[in-house]
């Protein structure tokens, strides 16, 4: 871990010249009303790095502020997610352009990163989304592909179809007490870049003792602790928020760096599977 962490770090990402900005800003269930602003905030606060989803329902909200916000579209790293096939690989590939347009509708628009949402529906139906997924990199409209809440198994059934590999992301649910160190350490051997959603534990655990003590050693919040803790694990967080005051401080992470006692404290809480509030990916 590197103490020089700053709101501008980034992250490469492999077999790509392309990098990914390590602080990044989740937008589930910020509803349609509120998206643009909360968006715009964070962009205010220095966040460069967004992340939606078709299921979310608010990729346009997401594209309509960034071109509110002035920051030229190069400055920021947008993400979106695909989680289930059209149909055919054709109704496929339409629903992921579908998402770019409604991102990033001028001409030559992309998205950053584009996601298998989850391997739920089925290999035959991963295969047909990644392949689509892989046509928008063809396509140049997309820049960078990965997945989320995939498995050791899932990604390496990918190997038997896919173009690109390895998936330049997995995107899982990370924070002290759903640790998941295997598809972790997996991730970090294949150069996976490892992002991790719901860092602030929807706030479940904003009186857990460990972590409060923490806090108050450091003077700052339980969510700034463990959004720098998932900084300190080499891991990219998304925290979501629509209050805005959250939005800014979960972003003033840089003026302080838990030391070894504070990392181990934090690293004993993990809980395995039954630690996941949404869910643990399946290795098998």
């Amino acid at each position: 871990m590197s103490p020089k962490l700053s709101l501008s770090s980034t992250i490469p990402l492999t077999n790509s010249k392309y990098t990914m900005p390590r602080l990044g800003f989740g937008i589930y269930q910020s509803p349609t009303d509120v998206c643009v602003n909360s968006c715009l905030t964070a962009l205010r606060a220095g966040y460069r790095h967004i992340d939606s989803a078709q299921f979310y329902r608010n990729e346009s909200e997401m594209g309509e502020a960034v071109r509110q916000s002035g920051i030229p579209r190069s400055e920021v790293f947008l993400t979106t997610k695909i989680l289930s096939a059209g149909g055919s690989p054709e109704k496929t590939y339409q629903k992921c352009l579908d998402s770019v347009k409604a991102i990033d509708p001028n001409e030559g628009g992309y998205v950053d990163l584009f996601l298998i949402h989850s391997p739920s529906p089925g290999s035959s139906k991963r295969k047909e989304m990644w392949q689509a997924l892989e046509k928008l990199v063809e396509e140049k409209k997309a820049r960078s592909i990965g997945v989320s809440n995939f498995g050791i198994g899932h990604i390496n059934e990918m190997k038997e179809y896919a173009k690109i590999w390895p998936p330049q992301v997995d995107q899982i649910e990370l924070h002290p007490w759903n640790q998941q160190r295997e598809i972790v350490d997996y991730c970090r051997a294949n150069n996976i870049v490892i992002q991790a959603y719901c860092p602030l534990v929807r706030n479940n655990k904003a009186y857990e003792e460990n972590l409060v003590a923490i806090a108050k050693k450091h003077d700052k919040t339980t969510g700034q602790v463990l959004i720098r803790y998932c900084l300190q694990k080499d891991w990219v967080p998304l925290p979501k928020s629509d209050t805005p005051s959250r939005i800014v401080a979960n972003a003033d992470l840089y003026g302080f760096e838990l030391d070894g006692e504070d990392m181990g404290t934090l690293d004993s809480l993990d809980q395995g599977p039954r630690g996941a509030i949404v869910q643990a990916v399946k290795n098998d």
